[in-house]
């Protein structure tokens, strides 16, 4: 990464991401984990985290006032100028702390060192005309939230949830969630404490927090695995597929990485054999380090759920199958630049492979747990309906007695459970609308193979 005169490493780490994203060359989460923003000073990376997540989240928004402001609004921008465009313009109406001078300055810099010295003047005029209209465009409201997410996306949601439920998750999927972690005992949320960390309750779990201040990442308790980031929802997944069977011998994990769901299900089912799959080399070896404490409690395997060809072999499978992502926009926002409607329906073929093969996998009288973080019927409740219809001796059942299991074990908070009974849907699924219960957007159905 270049060094750029004038202009902070944050702000140039930011431009060269964004960049990289634009050009279709790699995806906004892996490079924010990059070794280059990692050797970055705790400040310059979380505003540079910031600068890449709030262009991506506000981009459609930030386009369409740059634009107002173009001599030619249908002129095509190359791509170093759309970028130092809306970096500038994200800091001038959507971070009040930055100074406009910074704002302004720093992106006519980023864009003359990118080698497009010509275009410097028009951004700096179009920056400046911005911050002069400030005032008129800082607020953040409902319309402004849906504008910053794809129409026909939106209108897939009013179709599916109504109007109100709709414009909540576009609401939600321009904030920035909190940090959740999963935390195991108090001793540990102690030494959370001590270190400045300051955890509240989380909404549904007894041993779920969520971060309001302090880095849990820079923790020894982080470091050596005491303490992990998991969001709620992820968390109850795992806790749901736990409780969904006594006796359990043998347990597969279909799509495993990273492992956080294998840890809570190897943590409650202590008896278990488990086996975690997973497709990627990359992956796989950074899980198998992740669990390696489980040693012989968790085999590690690296191959494709979708052609996994074991029958009758355990007796509860987890399927958190990988899906387009759309509950997870406020954490993941680059998705909804990159996703397109003919997707769907490829993300459902491969997801009913891999369901198929999970419920050939599971013994008669065990069960399978499918789950996404999505929230389009294609890839959840048309998946589910798909593979029953297609296998002989399999029904969906009801996730409400295992909602009930979590909360007499003292798993779920008793408000918790109160809540999420809201959120079974008629089939017995539990259905989670991002932010409604401070957790991203997910779905989970529950298969019993019959006996």
């Amino acid at each position: 990464m270049k060094t750029v005169a004038g202009v902070s490493p944050a702000r140039r780490a930011a431009f060269h991401i964004l960049l990289q994203v634009e050009r279709g060359r790699a995806h906004a989460d892996e490079l924010l984990r990059s070794k280059e923003v990692s050797a970055l000073g705790a400040a310059d990376r979380n505003l540079a985290t910031a600068l890449v997540l709030g262009v991506l989240r506000w981009q459609l928004r930030l386009d369409q006032q740059i634009r107002a402001h173009l001599d030619r609004p249908k002129a095509k921008l190359d791509p170093e100028a759309r970028i130092a465009l809306r970096l500038g313009a994200l800091q001038l109406l959507r971070m009040d702390r930055i100074p406009a001078h910074a704002a302004i300055d720093e992106s006519v810099e980023l864009v003359k060192h990118a080698g497009h010295r010509f275009a410097s003047g028009m951004v700096n005029a179009v920056l400046r005309d911005l911050a002069r209209g400030k005032s008129e465009s800082a607020a953040s409201s409902e319309s402004h939230a849906i504008e910053a997410h794809p129409a026909w996306m939106v209108e897939r949601w009013i179709a599916h949830y109504g109007e109100q439920t709709a414009r909540a998750i576009c609401l939600h999927g321009q904030l920035q969630p909190e940090a959740q972690v999963r935390v195991e005992s108090a001793e540990v949320e102690q030494e959370l404490v001590r270190h400045g960390i300051e955890l509240a309750p989380g909404t549904l779990l007894t041993c779920a927090r969520r971060v309001k201040a302090g880095e849990v990442t820079a923790t020894t308790a982080f470091r050596e695995g005491r303490v992990r980031m998991q969001d709620e929802g992820s968390q109850l997944i795992a806790e749901l597929a736990a409780a969904c069977s006594d006796g359990v011998k043998r347990a597969l994990d279909a799509c495993a990485a990273p492992g956080g769901k294998t840890r809570i299900l190897a943590e409650r089912l202590p008896q278990a054999r488990m086996v975690a799959l997973e497709a990627s080399a990359t992956r796989l070896a950074a899980m198998r380090e992740r669990l390696a404490a489980y040693g012989d409690g968790v085999e590690c395997r690296h191959a494709d759920a979708a052609a996994l060809e074991e029958t009758n072999a355990f007796d509860l499978a987890q399927v958190d199958a990988p899906c387009s992502g759309t509950g997870t926009l406020g954490r993941n926002p680059e998705i909804r630049h990159r996703l397109k409607p003919e997707d769907f329906e490829r993300h459902a073929q491969r997801q009913q492979a891999i369901l198929g093969a999970a419920l050939r996998a599971v013994r008669s009288g065990g069960f399978v747990v499918y789950s996404t973080c999505s929230l389009e019927p294609e890839e959840n409740e048309q998946v589910v309906a798909a593979v029953l219809a297609q296998t002989h001796g399999a029904r969906q059942t009801s996730l409400a007695p295992r909602i009930e299991r979590l909360l007499d074990k003292g798993i779920l908070t008793a408000a918790g459970a109160e809540q999420l009974r809201a959120w079974v849907t008629p089939d017995g699924a539990v259905r989670l609308i991002p932010g409604a219960l401070h957790t991203d957007g997910f779905f989970v159905a529950l298969i019993e193979k019959n006996r």
